[in-house]
């Protein structure tokens, strides 16, 4: 591993930028033993207990003597990339077994104003245009505004679906995406969801509700008037994000009340 360090802070003799030195993992030492038994690198990388976000590998044989000429000739690029910040070694004979990986950082549950914001943004702009979902076109609607009370909706059955690896509008204690809408106090005609499992980002999301007939007829309904968007990080299984956007209308009181609709898209 001396040798992968050397050449990191050397930026490989001057041929790339020197990165920071890497921090020897012991369960990166367990996931190179793994992988010199025959496993592929990424199952030998979840079989130590390491959560990968990237991982690079390397196989050497010769004697320590020449191990340097050997990766800086062929795989300096691969020990100096930038991303990796972890090491593990194994070792038998000639043979050098190398993992490089970066952990991945589970993000906390979003609400940020800029996060919302984009999102927000995305989905009034296809208002403003109209759209096509599947078979059916919407013309113009007018704008949704986001919702405090909505976020915090979304936000609850995110973090529930990914604390208890599910994917359902109904949750775990039976409760529908209008149950919970009204459990905060908010008083709705009609409610709407969506939810995701994977998008990165809300440009990325929101395109993915668009492309799918169910979910973006929920966006383009023009009864809707204010939204709530959040996503959480799962915890079990799962490690990509799971989304949720809650749509409504509010009610407005008269002696005669409507019966709430509630439209639920997977």
């Amino acid at each position: 591993m001396s040798v992968v360090q050397v050449l990191r802070e050397g930026g490989c003799g001057g041929t790339v930028a020197p990165t920071p030195l890497l921090h020897p993992s012991t369960m990166l030492d367990q996931a190179a033993q793994q992988w010199a038994t025959g496993r592929s690198l990424s199952a030998a990388t979840e079989l130590s207990g390491y959560q990968a976000e990237a991982t690079a590998g390397l196989h050497i044989r010769g004697p320590d003597s020449s191990v340097l000429q050997l990766i800086r000739k062929s795989e300096c690029r691969t020990v100096a990339d930038k991303r990796m910040h972890d090491i593990g070694a194994y070792r038998h004979g000639q043979d050098t077994w190398l993992v490089l990986a970066a952990q991945y950082v589970t993000p906390a549950p979003s609400r940020a104003p800029m996060f919302a914001s984009r999102a927000l943004q995305l989905v009034n702009e296809v208002r403003a245009r109209g759209a096509r979902c599947g078979e059916r076109s919407f013309g113009p609607a007018g704008p949704v505004k986001l919702s405090g009370t909505l976020v915090d909706v979304a936000l609850g059955h995110a973090s529930d679906m990914a604390k208890h690896n599910y994917f359902e509008h109904e949750d775990l204690s039976g409760h529908s995406p209008a149950d919970r809408v009204r459990a905060v106090g908010y008083r709705e005609k009609l409610v709407g969801e969506n939810i995701a499992y994977g998008p990165k980002s809300a440009d990325e999301v929101v395109q993915g509700w668009l492309d799918s007939p169910g979910h973006c007829e929920n966006i383009m309904d023009p009864r809707f008037e204010e939204m709530g968007i959040a996503y959480a990080a799962g915890q079990v299984s799962k490690h990509g994000l799971y989304w949720v956007q809650v749509l409504a209308a509010p009610r407005v009181e008269t002696r005669a009340r409507a019966q709430t609709e509630t439209r639920a898209v997977l």
